[in-house]
Parts: C-alpha cells; structure tokens; sequence
C-alpha cells in the first residue's frame, strides 16, 4: 500500500499505526486477495470479527456512563441504534474511508467502494486494527470520538426521553432544540493490549 494512502488514513483517524501492516490488512478486502492468488495476503475478516466487539463493547460503556437510570434493555436497544451497518457505513463515508480500501476489479467495478456491508466492514476492521496496535485506550479515543455526536444527536424511538443522571434526555438532532450539558470525554478504562494477533 502506498505511503501517502497510509499517511492520509491515518490523519482521518488521528492515530499513528506502529505497525502499518496492521491498517494495510484492515483496508483489504476479500475481494482484492481472491485476485492476488500468488501473493494471498491476509483479508480483513479477521479483523472485522474482532472490530465489532471492539466497537459494542466501547460504545456500551459510554452509554452505561452517560445515562445511569437506563436498565439493560433500553442501552441494548440504543447500542443496537448506534452500532449496526447503516450507522458504521455513514461514519466511513464521512472519512472518505471507501477510496482507501483495497478491492479486487470486479467488486470496485460495482461501486464496491460505497457498498454499506464493505464500509462498516472495513471500519469495524480498522477499530480492531488500533486496537491491537495501540491498546484498548486509543481505540477507545478514536472511538467515543466518532460515536459521542451519534449518541448527542439520537432520539429515542417511542419519544420518550431518557434521563443523564435524571437530568439529560434524548433530543431530535436540531442543536438547537438540544438541552446544554457537560460533553467532554471521558477517559478510557484500562485495559491490557493483546499480543500475538498477527
């Protein structure tokens, strides 16, 4: 893969890989190595698996924090909102993240690039990819980082508001109409980072 492909990558991200592989191999998709018979470099499959537990697992403990009166069904059902194809595919768009991945020529000839199962695919890939690379802290940045405007912006299904420490509720995304709460970060648990994936 290309340095400047890398470089830009990593700028939409703001993180730095130590192992560049590891985002080389979170851009590949099935397709691409299915076409490289010779070479067979490892597809982001793997990657993908390990990204969407990444991602539940992130975004389930900033909604357990953020809103402490929700019970178990309510936050399964805002994460399922929040973490699904659709939602994942429009966080990849806004990263231009579809001229990056790599696909073999007759997926990129079908519009490939802006498929919804191959964008939420590859991000999911690329969450796993820093998370292994960097540890469960700067996936967690990274990740709070896209998903906070997501939560900031999303309006329960029945109308219903839910309470932030029964103060903060849900509100339709017109800033505007949007109470004033604190937003900052919050800073990742830790966790130990995983050794031996590759």
């Amino acid at each position: 893969m290309d340095s400047p492909v890398i470089s830009t990558v990593e700028h939409l991200l703001q993180y730095t890989f130590a192992d560049k592989r590891l985002m080389e191999e979170a851009l590949r998709h099935s397709s691409f190595v299915n076409e490289a018979p010779e070479a067979r470099p490892r597809d982001n499959e793997r990657l993908e698996f390990l990204g969407d537990a990444v991602l539940n697992l992130v975004v389930g403990h900033i909604l357990l924090e953020r809103y402490s009166s929700l019970k178990e069904g309510d936050l399964s059902r805002m994460r399922a909102g929040l973490v699904n194809e659709q939602q994942l595919a429009n966080l990849a768009r806004s990263l231009d993240l579809g001229a990056h991945i790599q696909l073999g020529k007759g997926e990129a000839q079908t519009g490939g690039h802006e498929k919804s199962s191959i964008l939420a695919g590859t991000l999911e890939a690329l969450m796993a990819a820093v998370y292994v690379d960097g540890g469960f802290e700067k996936a967690f940045e990274i990740i709070q980082r896209m998903f906070l405007p997501l939560i900031s912006q999303m309006e329960w299904a029945n109308g219903t508001p839910i309470s932030r420490a029964k103060s903060r509720s849900w509100c339709r995304p017109a800033p505007a109409a949007c109470p004033a709460t604190r937003s900052s970060a919050r800073k990742a648990p830790t966790m130990t980072k995983p050794s031996g994936f590759s």
